[in-house]
């Protein structure tokens, strides 16, 4: 189906994942426990950390807004990709798709400035511990946060109202949800602003939170390296383990993702790194968090206490 311009372009047709028919019930049933697991898994975080007064720290405070993050992110894709497999119907409207965009967009910079935040966090309390409560206070904690908010609302509105201005020429998406570097190819106007922009925001919103991360964990390491006992390099580390596995497997999806995209690899391989992106990635946050984490082991064990008192 051809469109002549945007004004005429009602709607999208979303092609999804290439899974057999015979297949989509499987397929159905895995990505709606996933994400369920991931829905319950991230809010059962935020209740431990707004429960137990012990994690009402700035750590467990970024965590639990990276955790309702994650929830937000997955049901801006799965809800709808489940849906389409359920119901065949791969249409989307067009303003409903702009919305999909800019809301994938905010909330995945979000993610990665959270990141950074946290390995800030992480730096201070290993490097300055004597000074930790003074530097890491409320205030600084709150304009960290509305930061990164700010900032990944400002990127996803600037690509969210230049895509608006486009006018497309086709209206097939080769994807599972509207994908703005998908959507610019079925544009039949000059996207060079676009890619310009899309080049140097992805760029900033990824290289400085990166580096910002590489930089502060270089610190906790020339740190850990200094304390003499094997006692403390370990409680150092294990301060450390949980946001560094969550960082590893965040950026590892994104370079997959780009590599994916940008080195003329197969379409498949493509949806394959956008799946462990928007659908794995946010489920096994909240395993790496409560299974290599000390306080959230603890609090989780005193929850699942309480409840059989109760039941009892």
């Amino acid at each position: 189906m051809r469109r002549d311009n945007q004004s005429s372009m009602s709607e999208f047709l979303l092609l999804g994942l290439h899974i057999h028919r015979e297949q989509q019930g499987m397929f159905f049933t895995l990505f709606l426990g996933m994400y369920l697991i991931t829905v319950l898994g991230n809010l059962l975080i935020i209740l431990l950390i707004r429960l137990h007064p012990h994690l009402h720290t700035p750590m467990y405070f970024f965590l639990s807004h990276l955790a309702l993050t994650d929830v937000s992110f997955s049901s801006v894709t799965v809800p709808k990709m489940l849906m389409y497999m359920q119901t065949q119907d791969q249409s989307i409207p067009y303003a409903a798709c702009v919305t999909q965009t800019f809301f994938f967009l905010f909330l995945g910079c979000t993610d990665n400035l959270l990141l950074a935040v946290m390995a800030y966090d992480r730096y201070v309390a290993i490097c300055h511990p004597l000074c930790y409560t003074i530097i890491m206070r409320e205030e600084l904690s709150l304009c960290l946060l509305a930061g990164s908010w700010l900032l990944s609302c400002a990127d996803a509105l600037i690509h969210t109202l230049l895509m608006a201005k486009l006018s497309f020429c086709d209206n097939i998406i080769p994807h599972f949800f509207c994908d703005l570097a998908a959507l610019l190819k079925l544009s039949c106007s000059d996207t060079s602003l676009n890619e310009m922009v899309l080049f140097t925001a992805g760029a900033v919103v990824f290289f400085f939170p990166l580096t910002g991360i590489l930089v502060s964990y270089c610190h906790i390491g020339f740190s850990i390296l200094r304390v003499p006992s094997t006692k403390g390099i370990f409680k150092a580390l294990s301060t450390c383990g949980s946001h560094l596995s969550v960082v590893s497997l965040f950026y590892g999806t994104i370079v997959a993702l780009y590599f994916s995209s940008s080195s003329g690899q197969s379409h498949d391989k493509n949806i394959i790194a956008s799946v462990m992106y928007t659908v794995v990635t946010p489920m096994l946050n909240p395993f790496i968090y409560s299974l290599r984490n000390r306080d959230m082991k603890l609090a989780l064990g005193i929850l699942f206490r309480n409840h059989n008192l109760f039941a009892k």
